[in-house]
């Protein structure tokens, strides 16, 4: 799980207490991480009922920080850890600055108009907005922070946003019209998972430093590269070719003869089948890619089936950068392949096609032979309903 670099990453910094803002999903969250000792950390959890925002999420941590210095981290964020040192190193040059108000981790982006750019004189943050329809800076705030308590004030006396958020870019602005210094830290890399395909930059970055290991059974004619990672039960059967870094789970059953190539996860439980190939995908748990499937740069959810001959397509025919749905709005997602996220409990008939870009909701299905070209809410059935007719067809001698 992501979350369990963003904890890792904390811990090696030197952070040893831990609160934990959650809401929906917040019974596994609390399952895995306990009270954090088995991850070397204090753990404690505090319950945001409603999702009010970012300022209101912080908020809720002021009992937790006691008056202290604090430090906030999305937990959909994900970077370095060189980087957070140095965010840490840097805090320590300006703790001692009399209006230190905050330190904020910023990151140079591409396209400013999907993030809150940050706006700097004399190395200071003077302004911040929210998604700025014209370009005058592409410095991105990256969503870690290290307030001073005096945030808490500010939050209280924060309004709603246009979208009916509390946020925390309007508390940092309120300190910073009041004389709060707010100062910035660069970081080298950066990864927010708050949109679909940003969990496929985030698989790549982490498994590109994987140690192979092999704990399976590996049937006579597998090739399979020093990079790749076979949990225990799981069967590679003959035939089947994988390139690493590649990550497969426990109890799987691969090929024979598929074809696994680069920055794949696979989870537990995960039957992959014949002459399949998959490319810089996530296959999560209990989920079956039938024989003679192709998926590409795809997120696979949990217990879905995809039927025989199942293709994802991941190139748009014109080969440009391929455009999701993201909360009403189309957005470029700069990646020339892009393939389908597919939520839970999915299925696909036979021979379905599911074009670049597609989401498929939970508990959805594509009929045999359906091509889908926009996305499938959840709960819905997907059908082809081909025209057929009928001809005469003569008959040659000797048939």
């Amino acid at each position: 799980p992501a979350l369990d670099h963003v904890v890792s990453l904390l811990r090696n910094a030197g952070v040893s207490r831990i609160a934990m803002v959650v809401g929906f999903g917040k019974d596994q969250i609390m399952e895995r991480y306990g009270d954090g000792s088995s991850f070397g950390v204090r753990v404690e959890y505090l319950h945001q009922k409603e999702l009010l925002g970012t300022a209101n999420a912080v908020s809720l941590a002021e009992d937790f920080v006691s008056g202290e210095r604090f430090m906030v981290m999305n937990g959909d964020t994900l970077v370095d850890q060189e980087s957070l040192n140095v965010f840490i190193a840097r805090y320590h040059e300006l703790s001692s600055r009399k209006n230190f108000s905050c330190l904020m981790g910023t990151i140079e982006v591409e396209d400013p108009a999907q993030f809150g750019i940050v706006f700097v004189k004399e190395n200071k943050v003077t302004e911040i907005v929210e998604k700025p329809k014209r370009v005058k800076s592409r410095l991105a705030n990256a969503g870690i922070y290290i307030f001073d308590s005096r945030i808490f004030d500010a939050i209280r006396r924060t309004k709603k946003s246009k979208r009916g958020e509390y946020e925390i870019t309007t508390s940092i602005q309120i300190m910073i019209d009041e004389g709060g210094e707010v100062f910035t830290s660069p970081l080298e890399l950066w990864a927010d998972i708050g949109r679909p395909w940003d969990l496929l930059v985030a698989n790549e970055y982490f498994l590109r430093d994987l140690k192979g290991e092999i704990h399976g059974k590996i049937e006579h004619g597998v090739y399979i590269e020093s990079n790749v990672y076979v949990g225990e039960g799981t069967r590679i059967r003959s035939g089947s070719y994988i390139e690493g870094p590649t990550y497969i789970g426990k109890n799987c059953d691969i090929g024979p003869n598929c074809f696994i190539r680069p920055s794949t996860s696979v989870g537990d439980h995960v039957r992959i089948g014949n002459g399949v190939e998959i490319k810089n995908s996530i296959i999560m748990d209990h989920t079956n890619v039938a024989h003679l499937s192709y998926v590409g740069d795809s997120i696979i959810g949990s217990r879905c089936n995809l039927g025989a001959g199942t293709t994802i397509a991941n190139l748009r025919l014109d080969e440009s950068a391929v455009k999701m749905k993201v909360s009403g709005r189309i957005i470029n997602t700069g990646r020339k392949k892009l393939g389908t996220v597919i939520g839970d409990d999915v299925k696909t008939g036979v021979n379905s096609m599911i074009n670049p870009g597609v989401k498929i909701g939970p508990n959805a299905a594509v009929g045999p032979g359906a091509v889908v070209y926009e996305d499938v809410q959840p709960n819905t059935l997907v059908i082809a309903e081909p025209i057929i007719k009928k001809h005469r067809w003569p008959r040659k001698t000797g048939w």
